[in-house]
């Protein structure tokens, strides 16, 4: 069972004292968007209930609302005595950098993000090498020779994204056409079902059959869109197969919840320093289960197994966006 703190708004955040209900032991701060956003937030919260579940203990966690409200939980979390503290997504790097300092005898955890300090774990992925598999496997099930990418906020970590699915789909057909749309860039871009939808239609309208949604909230529109309109879609962070079944071609996973589960499972003495998790160690990889099973043929999985056992090899290199903010498979 998990201790929830909810909080109305940033005054509160910051009239929440020591002296509250808050426990000590392990707390996680959900990014905007809240954690039940059946994508990012949700990995990282259903990897703190898992640990929950197993050890029978208690985490303390809170949803922002605001980004206002960012180093105030930071701080209010800390000054409560819990340890780790973990925060999920990487707008938490100025505030935790802000923050940090102060709580010398305090380990935070950081998702997405790489912030240099003492007492702070940096889990950052290979989203690139993921969204090169689910390309593949894009291209080998369109039957038009064009696919898409609806990205959340245009910033260098969902390129990342977009830039090794487009790889991954030139790798299979060279020929094939990747339309690109970002929802925004403001991080409301992160929750507009809305304009998840209409970009979808529009690139349907171009002829995509198979569209890779990298857009937390925003995705679940991409989805519901695409399900509604007799084309593939691909969803991202957690295993979105579910949600519409034999109608998502797959999902780029990334083990959100296996980062928060392990520092929650080293509590204080969890690692500090950068922990980089992609496919070698089974940090990224495509999901396959009953609801997709039948849209995945044997040679589809053989083609993606292969790719993932030549990039853990590094007989592979997938570029990374981020890199050098170019990308040799797109434009965006």
């Amino acid at each position: 069972m998990s201790f929830t703190t909810k909080f109305l708004g940033a005054t509160a955040a910051l009239a929440l004292t020591a002296g509250a209900a808050l426990a000590d032991g392990p707390a996680i701060i959900y990014d905007l968007g809240g954690k039940f956003d059946k994508s990012f937030n949700e990995s990282a919260y259903n990897g703190a209930q898992r640990w929950a579940e197993e050890t029978g203990e208690e985490f303390a966690e809170f949803e922002i609302t605001s980004d206002a409200q960012r180093e105030q939980a930071i701080r209010r979390f800390a000054e409560a005595g819990n340890n780790p503290i973990v925060m999920a997504g990487f707008s938490w790097g100025t505030p935790l950098e802000a923050a940090a300092a102060d709580y010398p005898d305090t380990n935070f955890v950081i998702i997405d993000a790489a912030v240099d300090a003492p007492n702070i774990r940096s889990v950052v992925f290979n989203e690139h090498e993921g969204s090169y598999l689910v390309g593949m496997l894009a291209a080998a099930a369109s039957e038009t020779d064009t696919v898409s990418f609806v990205g959340g906020m245009d910033i260098p970590l969902i390129r990342k994204f977009g830039c090794g699915y487009a790889q991954g789909v030139k790798a299979v057909n060279p020929d094939a056409t990747v339309i690109s749309n970002m929802t925004g860039t403001t991080p409301s871009a992160w929750n507009d079902p809305v304009k998840g939808s209409e970009l979808t239609l529009s690139q349907i309208s171009q002829g995509s059959d198979v569209v890779f949604a990298a857009a937390g909230g925003t995705g679940i529109g991409v989805l519901q869109t695409a399900a509604d309109e007799g084309i593939l879609s691909i969803g991202v962070d957690s295993n979105q197969n579910y949600l519409h079944s034999g109608q998502v071609l797959t999902s780029m996973v990334k083990r959100v919840d296996n980062a928060v589960y392990d520092a929650f499972a080293a509590g204080e003495n969890v690692e500090v320093g950068l922990n980089v998790m992609g496919v070698e160690n089974e940090g990224v990889a495509y999901s396959l289960d009953e609801h997709n099973e039948e849209l995945i043929t044997d040679e589809m999985k053989a083609m993606v197994e292969e790719a993932s056992a030549q990039m853990a090899s590094g007989e592979l290199e997938v570029h990374d966006y981020m890199s050098d903010e170019t990308c040799p498979a797109i434009d965006f």
